[in-house]
């Protein structure tokens, strides 16, 4: 029989481990002509996480777990999962159940019989979030699709279930810097997207605050486009050309009525917003370089403290 191997990024999620377990339990249990592996990843989690997937792991073989040695981020996460998967169809979700895993059978359908590498996932709607947070999602995903050759679909989730050739393309990105909804889409494959009403989480909160959230959206932008650096060069004609049209001006009217430009107020203005135009392609330049000094220091993506697979 063919093996299933689905992976699930936890932190603190001692709330929803045994809700999520008894839920995808059902689902699985009801496809039986596929054997499964379920392979929980603890992103360094301070709550009892980790001693919930031991007891699992010890009622039900299918159950494995990585515990990272300190918190190394989702994406470190989602990578370590599906580096240890063995598989003929992957699935990665979350353990908050607003991936819903009676979804499972459906996207099994689809890429068994209707020839696609990936079923992948899309909320409909963002009903429950705050106001705040969706419009800047919103945004963001406007944003980057502007800006990158690599579309990102609005809505898109990590939910998905992927076959083995897909799943071996996106391993060989070994980027210490990940985004994954960008490498999801990056390496291509044929995709069916299945949509879903946003769904809340039963028990528990989020640890994706909005700055945590901003950072993430702005590390994905620079992932995957360089557009950003454009505006530094642009910035820089177009305040060279209103440069030379003022000195020009000035000069003409000097010579012509004897009376340079008074007042300091223009001047400290426009030192004030050539230097603010200039610090900020300066910051879009260190976080380009930051990222590249990142990758050359050839990091592992993330340190294993403890795992039964």
């Amino acid at each position: 029989m063919s093996l299933i191997s689905i992976t699930i990024p936890c932190f603190n999620e001692g709330k929803m481990i045994n809700i999520f377990y008894h839920e995808l339990s059902n689902i699985i249990n009801s496809m039986k002509n596929f054997d499964f592996e379920i392979i929980f990843v603890d992103d360094g989690s301070y709550d009892n996480t980790l001693n919930l997937l031991k007891i699992l792991s010890k009622k039900d073989d299918k159950v494995k777990y990585i515990s990272f040695s300190r918190n190394f981020g989702k994406e470190a996460a989602i990578y370590a999962g599906l580096k240890n998967c063995s598989g003929d169809y992957i699935v990665l979700m979350d353990a908050d159940l607003q991936d819903p895993p009676s979804l499972l059978p459906q996207m099994l359908f689809l890429i068994e019989n209707d020839n696609y590498d990936c079923v992948a996932t899309k909320r409909t709607s963002r009903k429950g979030e705050p106001i705040l947070r969706s419009f800047f999602a919103n945004l963001f995903y406007k944003i980057i699709n502007k800006l990158s050759d690599t579309e990102i679909v609005n809505g898109a989730r990590d939910y998905r279930m992927m076959n083995r050739s897909m799943l071996n393309s996106i391993l060989e990105l070994s980027e210490y810097n990940r985004f994954s909804k960008g490498i999801f889409a990056w390496v291509g494959f044929k995709t069916k997207w299945v949509e879903y009403e946003n769904i809340e989480r039963p028990e528990g909160e989020s640890s994706w605050s909005f700055l945590k959230l901003l950072k993430y959206s702005f590390d994905g932008i620079v992932s995957f486009s360089t557009s950003l650096l454009y505006i530094s060069t642009i910035s820089g004609i177009i305040l060279s050309i209103i440069s030379f049209i003022l000195i020009f001006v000035i000069v003409f009217r000097t010579l012509m009525f004897g009376d340079a430009v008074p007042g300091w107020p223009s001047t400290i203005c426009s030192i004030l917003l050539i230097g603010g135009i200039q610090l900020f392609c300066i910051g879009l330049l260190g976080q380009y370089l930051s990222k590249t000094y990142l990758e050359t220091k050839k990091r592992p993506i993330y340190v294993t403290r403890e795992s039964n697979l």
